[in-house]
């Protein structure tokens, strides 16, 4: 008798999860829309004139190159949707160009994207890619080879919310810290992408009453390295430390690295702070708007650990907000600040002043001990 192998996941998430790895690798993916079109995309992080060239040879003047509001922005368009170029030629160097180059300028019209180029564009984000692709639609006179992972473009469209929907509790374990002794680790599986998520519980918090809660993104220079280009490892350290102090709380540890942007983004839009550039510039050249993240499985995390009304630790309104939309009580919130450095001054004045954020410098705020 011969067995069939079945996945026991649905097969939307399979496919996602695979789609995501596929642009990780720099490989093309098919887009299906249901019997409505499908499409190939290519990100741009890899592609070599060659690479460009053996496309250009099989889809004959048909692509478009799809680009994020803020990118276009930076091309010199006063936009706030998203939108594509068409590619007569598979362009090596003009695709770059229009896509990275920090004085580029358009070039050619700009159309309105189409529904499949902003699925295209969440694929991207999803893998922590720069939010650029190539898109191809196909036809009689282009078709695919059936090796290229093939993806639902509506599967796409339903992830994140279906990642927060099956989060589960995959390990916990005490793990005793410098400044709270009595500390568990709980790993979650699920949330952004591929990653896993961690909740810090310090202490034994009463769950009757609002827990302290922080939702720190994780920043691998600060926390860390110790960068002084930023003040998250002095946040993450002074929220643990403060909860430990005071009944206790949760930090959620989230692998949402700058600002949802991925490792690899940041380290580009430092290169570009280098240069002169402020944060939130150094992102919208890169094509990202001011903040990528969502919070919505942060709420889920919360919900599994019994906890559903929160004194939230943050400089941030959104994240109040965004708590606030998932279902969870913001019964109060409070600032956090770490140290303002030569290196850090001009990063945390933009947070404060084109973010939003609840900032103030060392020199405007007394001093106080957390």
């Amino acid at each position: 008798m011969r067995v069939t192998l079945s996945l026991s996941e649905p097969q939307a998430r399979t496919s996602v999860e695979r789609a995501i790895a596929e642009m990780r690798m720099a490989r093309p993916v098919l887009l299906d829309d249901g019997g409505q079109g499908s499409v190939l995309v290519q990100g741009l992080e890899d592609l070599t004139p060659l690479h460009a060239a053996e496309l250009d040879a099989v889809i004959g003047g048909g692509a478009r190159l799809v680009l994020p509001a803020a990118r276009l922005r930076r091309l010199g368009l006063t936009r706030t949707e998203n939108g594509s170029v068409a590619l007569p030629k598979v362009d090596c160097e003009r695709i770059k160009t229009l896509a990275f180059e920090i004085e580029a300028r358009i070039d050619a019209p700009v159309r309105p994207t189409e529904q499949l180029d902003e699925d295209a564009l969440e694929l991207a984000r999803l893998a922590l890619a720069l939010p650029a692709v190539i898109v191809v639609p196909l036809c009689a006179t282009v078709a695919a080879d059936e090796s290229i992972l093939r993806v639902r473009a509506d599967d796409i469209r339903g992830y994140r919310a279906d990642q927060a929907r099956t989060l589960t509790i995959v390990g916990r374990a005490p793990v005793p810290l410098e400044d709270a002794l009595e500390t568990e680790f709980v790993v979650f599986r699920g949330g952004e992408g591929l990653r896993d998520q961690i909740a810090v519980v310090v202490g034994k918090p009463d769950l009757s009453e609002p827990v302290t809660v922080r939702l720190h993104s994780a920043c691998l220079t600060g926390d860390l390295f110790g960068s002084l280009k930023c003040d998250c490892g002095d946040q993450l350290r002074m929220s643990v430390r403060y909860m430990a102090e005071h009944g206790g709380g949760v930090l959620l540890y989230l692998d949402q690295e700058g600002r949802g942007n991925g490792i690899a983004n940041k380290i580009r839009a430092y290169e570009l702070q280098s240069r002169g550039y402020d944060t939130y510039d150094a992102d919208e050249m890169l094509g990202f708007g001011p903040d990528q993240r969502r919070f919505d499985f942060a709420a889920a995390m919360l919900r599994l650990l019994g906890i559903r009304r929160v004194r939230l630790i943050t400089n941030n309104p959104d994240k109040v907000e965004a708590l606030t939309r998932a279902g969870i009580t913001v019964a109060a919130h409070e600032r956090v600040f770490g140290r303002t450095t030569p290196e850090n001054r001009r990063y945390l004045a933009s947070k404060r002043d084109r973010f939003g954020h609840l900032i103030e410098l060392d020199a405007e705020r007394p001093r106080r001990d957390r």
